[in-house]
């Protein structure tokens, strides 16, 4: 019965969605005011699978544990790349956790930007909200920048693997990226309809993709005079690791790279208000984004070790991942159908990303957070898309670029600091929720009730404070100009950014979110009562108004 209420109630809601510039409360009932605590300006096009391709595609966790293979494989050889890999996942699902239970209570687009204003209270939730809103915008804008790097490497490493002798320079990598960045970004502006079959078309390519690398690198060495399969010792447990630092910190710092090919875990949350029950098809998204990728990424990284039959080779590669496609299939033309692959799902996450960071800078310009709040802050009436948002966050991934042309070093400072701003900005919502006693949102379908949520709060939050520290150490010793680990540089001076920002031009009239969750809605034929279940149906005509009442803060 609450199943059939609540598709009743949303499809209600979508009869109603009205695209308006004005941004706030409705001024009459047709209005229809969301779980953030602003009127419904996106379509509710999104199903709940289409919603998990986009955590999916966006995480797209095998192919960017390949595009970063040689740095983890420093840490550890074959077994610290598997273990590091293991380890920090278990954190992740804390993390995820927490976040799924926040975005249960309140689907909002803004994500931990808005539970991040209200889980500390009304005395701190203002400014805490604020500078988790720009850490999580911030952190996608550099993810993007960094797959977009990622698929330029690829393209060039399937021409470097075809023309021997061949010497890539920045600016090979730099035109694949711009190339994917601006197509990336006009096809989420002007193809808006089209995003839902798209993600559906990128599980897809994902899915595929993951069982024919499997397939082919499990299979292919061996067989026809190819050299066999590396052995178990070499996979499980030969440990080699030669950066300076003891065994023990080699592997806690090698974890960074299992959190990056994991992938930020609240990208669907970002799309909450364009599904319907987002209250609860959410957190379901996030549960498939997390074990469907830990599935894929650990089976994945089994097969390519396993294919490995000149372990010297690869660091004498440039392109290592190539260069163990190459050993597995015995051709170049293998190697270069698999790097294909990798491509196409690079591809479709780059526009996954492009989804979630303009619905991310959107959702902070329309509380005022941002410059030019009219301009970012508004959905274009005909397109369905905030479509200035998305366009400022391209330029920004356009400028980082260029750095990367000037400087491949500076370029890997700044992503390098994605880990560093995403965590921080879990962090300022999780946190206070904890040291709140949990008390500050109306939870919903989804709750870590009893010592369950502050175990897991606890553990997620005690991982990311504990590894901001380790991740911000040199990645070997003894380190140089061109070897130091900038990351927490990048994270202080993008966060003395948003500081000036709050004091010249934010502080003033910057209020942010106020709902809290336990949204209720009032709608003829169905009694009111907490969007978190519906218990009853009442026989009425069908609802021509539709008004809701979100909770705020006391």
């Amino acid at each position: 019965m609450e199943d059939a209420a609540e598709s009743k109630l949303y499809a209600t809601q979508s009869q109603h969605d009205r695209k308006t510039p004005t941004v706030g409360g409705p001024e009459n009932r047709n209005d229809l005011i969301n779980a953030s605590g602003h009127v419904q300006e996106l379509s509710r096009q999104f199903s709940l699978s289409s919603l998990a391709g986009v955590g999916l595609v966006v995480g797209n966790t095998w192919p960017a544990i390949g595009g970063s293979i040689l740095v983890a494989i420093f840490n550890g050889g074959p077994p610290g790349v598997l273990y590091e890999f293991l380890t920090v996942s278990v954190f992740y699902f804390t993390v995820a956790a927490s976040i799924a239970e926040l975005a249960s209570a309140i689907p909002s687009s803004a994500g931990v930007y808005h539970w991040a204003s209200v889980t500390p209270g009304q005395k701190w939730g203002r400014i805490v909200g604020f500078f988790a809103g720009w850490w999580n915008y911030l952190a996608w804008v550099l993810g993007a920048a960094s797959m977009a790097s990622i698929f330029g490497n690829t393209v060039v490493q399937m021409y470097a693997l075809n023309h021997a002798g061949f010497e890539a320079n920045p600016w090979h990598v730099f035109i694949a990226y711009i190339l994917v960045t601006w197509l990336s970004c006009a096809t989420v502006c002007l193809a808006n309809q089209a995003m839902p079959r798209l993600n559906n078309l990128g599980l897809f390519a994902i899915l595929g993709g993951f069982l024919i690398t499997i397939i082919v690198v499990t299979v292919m060495p061996g067989r026809g005079g190819r050299p066999a399969h590396a052995s178990s010792s070499f996979v499980w447990t030969e440990w080699t690791a030669d950066i300076g630092y003891p065994d023990g910190f080699v592997f806690v710092t090698g974890m960074l790279n299992g959190a990056f090919s994991i992938g930020p875990v609240d990208a669907t949350t970002h799309l909450a208000e364009e599904i319907a029950l987002p209250h609860r098809n959410v957190p379901i998204a996030i549960a498939m984004q997390v074990s469907i990728g830990f599935l894929m990424g650990f089976c994945y990284l089994i097969a390519i070790m396993y294919a490995i039959n000149d372990y010297d080779a690869l660091f004498e590669s440039p392109y290592p991942i190539a260069e163990i496609y190459r050993q597995a299939t015995g051709s170049v033309a293998g190697g270069t159908g698999l790097l294909a692959l990798v491509m196409i799902c690079i591809g479709l996450t780059v526009v996954g990303l492009y989804i979630t960071c303009g619905r991310t800078l959107w959702a902070l310009a329309r509380d005022g957070a941002t410059p030019f709040p009219g301009i970012l802050g508004k959905v274009h009436a005909k397109l369905d898309v905030p479509v200035w948002s998305t366009i400022s966050t391209a330029a920004l991934v356009t400028v980082l670029g260029c750095i990367y042309v000037g400087s491949t070093t500076a370029f890997n400072a700044f992503v390098g600091s994605f880990i560093l701003l995403s965590s921080s900005s879990f962090l300022a919502a999780i946190l206070p929720n904890l040291l709140t006693g949990r008390r500050n949102v109306k939870y919903g379908p989804f709750h870590l009730r009893g010592w369950i949520g502050f175990t897991l709060n606890g553990i997620a939050c005690a991982y990311m404070l504990v590894w901001f520290i380790i991740y911000s150490f040199p990645y070997a010793l003894p380190t140089d100009a061109s070897s130091m680990n900038y990351a927490c540089l990048i994270w202080g001076g993008l966060t003395a950014l948003a500081v000036l920002w709050w004091v010249v031009g934010a502080e003033k009239g910057y209020e942010g979110p106020q709902t809290t969750g336990g949204m209720s809605l009032d709608v003829e034929g169905v009694r009111p009562s907490s969007i978190q279940g519906l218990s009853e149906v009442v026989p009425a005509q069908p609802p021509p108004l539709l008004s809701s009442r979100p909770t705020t803060l006391a």
